[in-house]
């Protein structure tokens, strides 16, 4: 076993971030991923203004990565139609694009990268399948996937699942799609869709697992039953070729904070805080936990962590319970009309939720 200083398991945003900002103060970070090229994640394909700058922080020009510019949002749901500008402008890009100009970045000025699948943590050691790796300090970015050792608790009833799938549009609805981010509501559950580089887009889903349910349990099965039932989602749906792939994750612990931790034991991300995808908000709560616990354990070592953990659940608890909020509206058929209607009588309001959403 070797020992290294300090360990970041997870290649991601969050991950990422953190070893941008130790190496460029000098340490020489170990990034820990399991997949030797970055994929499509299942969701983060929407990077709000605050997101854009902190990764303008880090080094990244998400226009020269193909960003599409997203100015306005569109809410569909109960067959009404809204649409308001979002308070500032924001950005799709694929995760594959974003998490490999990150990865780029942090090797470039000094961090360390292997491939390797981690079987369990014990403290701050991760015992994988090829080598274990010691150090006095963790970083933890796994996203929304825990490590053994590492588990976050679940909804017991009727849990969240999230769903993912790439279209590429014909020209009608990427001209319809461009310059916005769509919403639509259903009962159980939403999905997000937005254009990113190169023309295609992304339809994130976050839904209960009772639909799922609904439809034999096969997501194919329920994305028709979705699109029979909600004509607008149907459309963007129906650009998907049927060989498409579907990406799926089970009992997202949407709300989820983590208050404190162990000396030595920094917690990034989803494994810090996850917040309901609808807000958009979940790329800066990983690149911000990964800037801060970096800069929290440069100037205090590992000892540094619960203080920076609560610090970060404190910043979090705000966004988080106005996401929550909006999430237990929406995914209700007479709160999803609710939604529509604030958009058309008082976009202000919206607008305040979602200035609210995000991480201070």
């Amino acid at each position: 076993m070797r020992r290294t200083a300090p360990l970041i398991l997870g290649a991601g945003p969050a991950g990422c971030a953190a070893a941008i900002v130790l190496a460029q103060a000098g340490a020489h970070p170990l990034l820990v991923e399991r997949d030797t090229v970055p994929g499509d994640a299942l969701c983060g394909g929407f990077l709000s203004w605050r997101t854009a700058a902190r990764l303008e922080r880090l080094g990244i020009d998400i226009a020269a990565l193909g960003a599409q510019e997203v100015t306005h949002l569109a809410i569909f749901a109960g067959g009404r139609q809204a649409e308001l500008p979002l308070p500032d402008r924001g950005h799709g890009l694929s995760r594959r694009a974003l998490d490999t100009a990150l990865r780029r970045r942090a090797l470039e000025l000094g961090a360390d990268l292997v491939t390797d699948r981690i079987r369990r943590t014990e403290g701050t050691t991760l015992v994988g399948q090829q080598q274990d790796r010691a150090s006095d300090s963790l970083f933890l970015a796994s996203g929304k996937h825990d490590v053994l050792g590492m588990g976050r608790p679940r909804e017991g009833h009727d849990p969240a699942l999230g769903l993912r799938l790439r279209v590429t549009p014909g020209e009608t609805l990427r001209i319809r799609l461009a310059g916005r981010i769509e919403l639509h509501l259903f009962d159980g559950g939403y999905a997000g869709i937005v254009l990113q580089e190169g023309g295609t887009a992304n339809i994130c889903m976050a839904l209960r697992k009772s639909l799922l349910v609904e439809a034999g349990g096969d997501p194919r099965a329920l994305l028709v039953l979705l699109a029979a039932a909600h004509p607008a989602l149907g459309e963007r749906l129906a650009a998907a070729a049927p060989e498409s792939p579907i990406d799926t994750i089970g009992a997202v612990p949407y709300g989820w904070i983590a208050r404190d931790t162990t000396p030595g034991l920094f917690r990034l991300g989803d494994q810090a805080a996850v917040i309901p995808s609808l807000a958009g908000e979940g790329i800066a709560i990983a690149l911000a936990s990964g800037s801060r616990a970096a800069q929290a354990w440069l100037d205090g070592g590992a000892g540094a962590a619960p203080a920076f953990q609560r610090a970060f659940a404190h910043s979090a608890r705000r966004p988080l319970a106005m996401a929550g909020l909006l999430r237990a509206v929406a995914e209700r058929p007479t709160g999803s009309g609710l939604v529509a209607a604030l958009a058309l009588r008082a976009p202000a309001l919206l607008r305040l939720v979602a200035r609210l959403t995000r991480l201070d």
